[in-house]
Formats: C-alpha cells, structure tokens, sequence
C-alpha cells in the first residue's frame, strides 16, 4: 500500500517526543486535526536492556549507551532509569526551524499538552514514572472471561509505584474513556469495575485515538491493551497505529488470549504493533496467565531507559531510521529492545480523520 494514500498521513502526529513553544488553539470539531508548527523537535526513546535470561539490566549509564539516526551519531540530552527524574545533559537544543513540524491538537477531554519545557539544572522534576492508558476490551468476545480481566487490570493498577499516573479507557464498537489520566488508584479502579460487555470489537481504532491521547504527553508513555479477540469493527489497519505509536514515542504492550492467538492474523499485527514500539505482546492461556503478563508489563516499565536527543540536520523528511548500541566495556553481550525509528512528514494543510467513534468527553 502506498504510504502516501494511507490513514495515517491525514493525522501527521509526527516524531518521538515534540515539546512544542507555542500556544494551541481547540479544534472546531473533533473529527478535524488542527495543526501547528514547532521549532524544537526532542526525540525519545525507550530502552529495555536484558541479558540472555531475560533479566534486567540497572546501572548504566549515559556514556554507554550510543544514539544514531539515519547513521548520523546524536548526543544524549536527557537520561532516566526507571522511574527516577530525568538528567540533563544538554545546556541547549540546536536551531531546528528546518525541522519544523506540523503537530495535532488533540480532541477535548483528553491529557493537557505542556507548552513549555526547560531544561535548566540538573535533573528535570515532575517527569520521572511513567503515563499509563490501559485500553480494556468490552466487547462481546468479554462475556466468558470479564471478570478475571476485570480482577487482573485491578491488581495491575494497584500494584502500579505511585510516580505513574494511569488512564483507564475501555472498548467495543467506540470508546469510552472510563478514567482520564490521573494519580487517583480509586478513581481508575472504579472505571475498571464499571464496565460492561457490550458490542463489536474495533480495536484499532480504539488504539489510534489512544495513542492521540498520549502523543503530546511528557515524558514516558505507554499503553496497555487487553483484548480477547480479534479487531471485527475498526476502519484503520493495525499498520497505522503502529506507525503513529512509533512517530510519537508510544509503547505499546498488548495482553491477548487464546482466541486472539488462533486467529493468525491478529496474532501476527499484535506481534508487529508491540515489536515496532518497543513494547511486547502477551497471549495468556487463563487468568494465571493474565496476571502474570500485567506483572511483567510493570517491571518492564520500572526498567526501562529513557533517552532524548535533539535530531541533527538531517535532510531526510520521510521515515528516519534509529540504532541504539551499548559501547561500554562488556556491555555488548546484552539485549536491547526499542522502536527503530519514526516519521517526520511536512504537510501542514488541513485534512479530515476518518469516522472513529469515540464519547466526546470523559464519564
């Protein structure tokens, strides 16, 4: 398919973490994207390292770890292991109006864009943990197994450490976003005890508008899905969500079961969307199984790398490829897994997104 005629070009959120310098206006209506440009463009990246067990790799440090975009090597600006603040180790990001790129507002009743950022000092405040969107499946695929998902996404959030904040959105046909992103543990588990089963499952669009959400967001971000079954309602692929996740920095962990896992296609663009962000996919046999993969998912987040860099000039405006190595002493017998790069597309014109039902404001 021709990249240039597929759904995800008419939403152009565009490159790993933008943190842009000037105001936003509120969209007109939400089926519209509105646009603005930056002059600063920060790229993030989410780094899982392990050794052939399986095991977490802690203590490394800035120096051993080399960034290259497009083969050209990039300086580290801001360094985080797990939850702890990020460190700054940039005075000053580099003139990058060539660079500037169109940006969506994201729809009303959605996470608050920052509209500035410093970098001053050396450590970053308020940015450490990491924003949370679990995207549960109420569809009609839930009926048999709803409460053990609903039991397993309640451990899940309660076991969550307090610097994360955490959304709780569900799905069937539309979206409901039950929890907009919040501290509050009371308030996310009572969106998650208030579901119910109901209609058609349209997964990927469910996912597109939740990775809107979590786009302009500061710092980490990832979301968790749980899904009994395949995507039978959606109008976007799964192609393009995974490519808007990349673009913006958004991991992407999905807990399936069984059912999903025998459909082949599902299974294969569940793979594909958590690979390419960097993120995994589970497919549990019982609700064991489900809770153990929720487990795994919160201390994948309390392990991860968090590193940011400022592109240099690159004339590149499509896709821009990223390696990240281990260049310590002994380090290269370890194992990383992040995004291996993201889209930077220029068009600024406005365009209109397709029909993705979703409520309006969050319940």
């Amino acid at each position: 398919m021709n990249r240039s005629n597929r759904t995800f070009v008419c939403i152009k959120v565009c490159c790993g973490l933008l943190l842009p310098l000037v105001a936003v206006t509120q969209p007109e209506a939400q089926n519209e994207t509105s646009r603005f440009r930056v002059n600063v463009v920060l790229v993030q990246l989410n780094v899982a390292v392990t050794d052939g067990k399986g095991n977490y790799i802690s203590g490394l440090r800035p120096e051993d770890f080399a960034i290259t975009e497009d083969n050209i090597s990039e300086k580290i600006a801001t360094f985080e292991e797990g939850n702890e603040s990020p460190r700054k180790f940039t005075e000053d990001a580099p003139s990058a109006a060539e660079d500037a790129v169109p940006v969506p507002v994201i729809p009303p009743g959605t996470a608050h864009v920052a509209l500035e950022h410093s970098l001053a000092g050396v450590t970053i405040p308020g940015l450490s943990g990491s924003n949370v969107f679990i995207l549960f499946d109420t569809s009609n695929y839930m009926y048999r197994s709803f409460v053990y998902a609903q039991d397993a996404i309640t451990d899940f959030v309660r076991s969550m450490p307090d610097v994360n904040k955490i959304a709780f959105y569900s799905y069937s046909r539309d979206l409901s976003r039950a929890a907009v992103l919040t501290a509050d543990r009371f308030r996310v588990v009572s969106g998650v005890r208030s579901t119910v089963a109901g209609d058609d499952a349209a997964l990927y669009n469910s996912l597109l508008l939740t990775v809107k959400d979590a786009a302009p967001l500061r710092g980490r971000k990832a979301i968790v899905v749980f899904s009994n079954g395949p995507d039978n309602a959606s109008s976007v692929p799964p192609e393009d969500v995974a490519e808007l996740a990349q673009s913006t920095g958004t991991i992407i962990y999905i807990v399936s079961t069984r059912q999903a896992e025998s459909e082949p296609m599902s299974s294969a663009a569940f793979e594909r969307m958590s690979k390419a962000t960097g993120g995994k996919a589970y497919f549990a046999r019982n609700w064991r199984e489900e809770k153990e993969a929720f487990s795994s998912i919160k201390d994948d987040l309390a392990h991860l790398y968090t590193l940011s860099y400022y592109p240099h000039p690159n004339p590149n405006r499509g896709w821009r490829s990223i390696k990240v190595q281990l260049v310590g002493k002994n380090l290269e017998k370890y194992r990383l897994r992040t995004r291996d790069g993201y889209s930077l597309l220029q068009q600024a014109e406005a365009t209109t997104e397709p029909e993705v039902a979703s409520d309006p404001e969050p319940r």
